[in-house]
């Protein structure tokens, strides 16, 4: 019995230490990493390719006719290449597509994304495309000898864009479009509140007239408006409004090597800030209120700040709106850049959509795709697409065109193509580049973005709720803020390295589990042996 007992275990840790042999290549199958891309010396033209372009467009059709009509242009320029277009109209949708699809090699071939979001894409072995190689290729780099349509040259993309794009030292992507955020201003409010709106806009000015258009008559409504309704100051972008707020306060919020610095006195000096006209019902976010275009519009909102890319929403005459017409007023919209703690040194966010390119087993698949991502640096693309909302084309070449110079000098000319509030609101970030910053970009800098913009939030909501916002409310804030976006450690990096290690993979865990009771079963065998050897003594 002893002697059928101890094949049984004998066989049974035989079979678990095959299992544990083999679990290793299960794990590894279809995630065994790329090659690094090597620029082919010709495209074989011979060859058919299918590219899967997943792009981004606010709702906005004239933006799909744009892209179907990029796609088509090149198509007929290489027959040989079909591109395929998944629209979005989130980029982070997109982000988490692109991350699941990540796992399964099955990322798309060309995605309109953020470098933010692209550093979380680089913690995969040769998975986007460096593309400074591309760049200066004779034959198919920008503006390469090959290359079968009027591509501009490296120096032809703005510099200041084309460095947004880049992650230790080298570039992983190609602007495509650029934008900053703006305030948009109901004058006739601000006036008859008896200010005027100074040539640069402050915080101080803004606080100030959002607390006085407070006022009530002794029915409920407000005197401004007589309304029932009025939310002076909306803010859009939380994340944008903290991290601008600290850049023109001089504080920290990161270092290029992903070191958190948010969780700071100056930051908390800004929440209070925002707590105090909060309570006095003057400010409010898009997550909380919803979209600021909608009430400015609606004469319930005097400054509201989105994005450039924002403006065909902004204004009594606005080319897409969210609520009746019967609710729209009308009114003068202003369009200025965001308040400025120092109005002398401003500073603004630089944001917008930017092009990768993902790697593949088959060079000349990659190569098929950069053409098509070269191509959307064309003139037709950047103006036609920079004309459907205030973006500005990230070439010099489009920029110097005499078509995009004729666009901007018909401000007003119609309420459509040449409505009056996207162009100033263009023409805004093209008076401010030199203004313009962006954020360190490291893996886990999506994940601080949020947490800035939750520091906002939660803040609001709290107000809002009644509760008490003192010194114990801030450290609490931020603890949860802290835990709540893994940011322990002071390092993103590093507390993302953190949570792999405490979330392994279901074969790592397998394997744990079958090399263990492996070991046990040995070991029970073992005993086993010794026991009668003892007995037979």
């Amino acid at each position: 019995m002893r002697s059928i007992i101890k094949r049984i275990l004998f066989g049974a840790a035989a079979a678990l230490v095959l299992a544990v042999s083999l679990t290793p290549l299960a794990g590894c199958h279809g995630s065994k990493g790329l090659k690094e891309f090597e620029i082919p010396e010709e495209f074989d033209t011979s060859r058919e390719y299918e590219v899967t372009f997943w792009a981004k467009n606010d709702t906005n059709n004239t933006q799909v006719k744009i892209y179907k009509k990029a796609i088509a242009d090149f198509e007929a320029l290489y027959p040989n290449v079909k591109v395929n277009m998944r629209r979005y109209t989130d980029y982070g949708k997109i982000y988490n597509d692109v991350i699941t699809n990540i796992a399964t090699g099955t990322t798309p071939d060309v995605c309109i994304t953020y470098p933010d979001h692209i550093a979380t894409y680089l913690t995969g072995k040769n998975v986007v495309v460096p593309l400074d190689g591309l760049f200066g290729d004779p034959k198919y780099g920008l503006g390469g000898s090959e290359v079968r349509f009027d591509a501009p040259t490296k120096d032809e993309v703005i510099e200041k864009y084309l460095s947004e794009c880049e992650i230790n030292g080298v570039h992983y992507a190609i602007p495509f479009m650029r934008s900053t955020e703006a305030c948009y201003i109901n004058k006739d409010l601000v006036e008859k509140l008896g200010y005027t709106i100074p040539e640069k806009l402050t915080w101080d000015f803004v606080w100030e007239v959002s607390d006085a258009a407070m006022e009530k008559n002794a029915d409920g409504t407000f005197k401004i408006n007589g309304q029932k309704v009025m939310v002076p100051f909306i803010y859009k972008s939380t994340d944008n409004m903290m991290i601008q707020l600290l850049k023109q306060s001089g504080a920290d919020y990161s270092t290029p090597e992903g070191e958190i610095l948010l969780f700071n006195d100056t930051a908390k000096s800004h929440l209070y800030t925002i707590a105090e006209h909060v309570e006095k019902g003057a400010f409010s976010t898009f997550k909380i209120s919803s979209y600021p275009g909608n009430f400015l519009n609606a004469g319930q909102c005097i400054f509201a700040i989105d994005s450039t890319a924002g403006a065909t929403w902004m204004g009594s005459h606005a080319t897409h709106h969210d609520i009746a017409e019967d609710k729209i007023i009308e009114f003068e919209t202003v369009v200025k850049p965001i308040p400025q703690l120092d109005p002398e040194h401003p500073q603004m966010i630089s944001q917008g959509p930017s092009v990768c390119v993902f790697n593949k087993k088959d060079p000349q698949q990659v190569l098929a795709s950069w053409l098509f991502a070269q191509f959307l640096l064309t003139n037709e693309v950047q103006i036609a697409y920079s004309e459907t909302e205030g973006y500005v084309p990230v070439t010099l070449k489009a920029q110097d065109s005499a078509e995009y110079k004729e666009y901007l000098s018909m401000e007003g000319a119609d309420n459509d193509v040449h409505y009056d509030v996207k162009i100033q609101a263009a023409k805004l970030l093209l008076d401010n580049v030199d203004n313009t910053f962006i954020t360190p970009v490291f893996n886990g800098s999506a994940s601080l973005r949020d947490a800035a913009g939750t520091l906002i939030e939660n803040t609001t909501k709290s107000v809002r709720r009644n509760e008490t916002v003192d010194d114990a409310y801030m450290e609490k804030l931020f603890s949860d803020v802290t835990s709540l976006y893994r940011l322990n450690g002071g390092r993103q990096a590093d507390s993302v390295g953190k949570k792999e290690l405490g979330m392994l993979p279901g074969t790592a865990k397998a394997l744990i589990i079958v090399l263990a009771a492996a070991w046990v079963l040995i070991g029970i065998s073992r005993l086993l042996v010794v026991l009668k050897k003892r007995r037979n003594k």
